[in-house]
């Protein structure tokens, strides 16, 4: 959140109309704010807060999220650092601050590396453990960042989608009863067996697992025999393939005419009053 004139204009018309605002400061530990983690969250928090507080003054219960975008940068360059160990812990904190004021937290999905690599995935990762244990409700930029933020990579945004599915899954419980446990198909196989072919196994191995979007779980020979491809270009053939197969949605003509009519008019009032 930058408190400058503009951004405070815009908080003010969105917060009279009653739209949900997104208060985020922007504080990077060691330029934008102090060097410690500490020092830059107290900071972010007075920032959001006074953007909250705002929009309450303007129409008090307008909707708010508390946004959270604290990390720190390479104190070598000055160039921002994302999916850090502080960016994580940052993220955890302001979880547990918004969750103290009543408020959704919002965060993101960030790396610094400049190619859909190992960098991105573990950064990435780490951004996503800071935002899951800090009990998001809002994921920005939750596919395809890449280079700071400073473009976006379709390889990437598929590789997002993969982490994310896994997340998503990692956080469902798992189920214990008599028949998960299975204690009748460890008889079964007894000493020295296998439980491919019980009938515990084929009752359920068509969904007992996360089936992976872009993860190839093949043994070296096979994934040698097709290529060798790596994540990144599994993810590259795979959003090619999504764009080919696209099929835009259906929409009733007439709605499409209103919606047309609207957009236009609307442009010719808004270039009309800025004249």
């Amino acid at each position: 959140m930058h408190a400058d004139s503009q951004m405070g204009e815009g908080l003010i018309e969105m917060a009279k109309h009653g739209q949900p605002v997104i208060i985020t400061p922007f504080t990077l530990a060691g330029a934008m704010s102090p060097v410690t983690i500490a020092g830059a969250l107290t900071q972010q928090n007075a920032e959001a807060l006074s953007g909250i507080v705002l929009a309450q003054c303007v129409r008090p219960g307008t909707p708010v999220i508390y946004g959270g975008f604290t990390s720190n940068v390479d104190m070598k360059t000055g160039s921002p650092a994302f999916g850090t160990p502080e960016y994580t812990l940052a993220a955890q904190a302001t979880g547990q601050l918004a969750r103290r004021y009543g408020i959704p937290f919002r965060s993101s999905n960030v790396t610094a590396s400049n190619a859909v690599d190992a960098q991105a995935a573990y950064e990435s990762q780490m951004s996503l453990w800071g935002a899951m244990s800090g009990h998001v409700h809002l994921l920005n930029q939750g596919a395809g960042w890449l280079g700071g933020g400073l473009v976006a990579s379709f390889e990437k945004l598929i590789i997002d989608a993969e982490m994310l599915q896994m997340m998503a899954a990692a956080q469902q419980p798992f189920e214990v009863s008599d028949a998960a446990i299975g204690l009748d198909a460890i008889r079964e196989v007894g000493p020295c067996g296998h439980f491919f072919g019980t009938q515990h196994t084929l009752d359920r191995y068509e969904s007992a697992f996360y089936t992976p979007l872009v993860s190839d779980w093949d043994n070296y020979e096979n994934w040698s025999d097709r290529g060798s491809k790596d994540s990144a270009q599994r993810a590259n053939g795979i959003w090619k393939q999504m764009l080919a197969q696209y099929e835009q949605p259906p929409i009733d003509a007439a709605i499409e005419d209103q919606l047309k009519d609207y957009m236009a008019r609307r442009k010719q009032e808004i270039h009309g009053s800025a004249a």
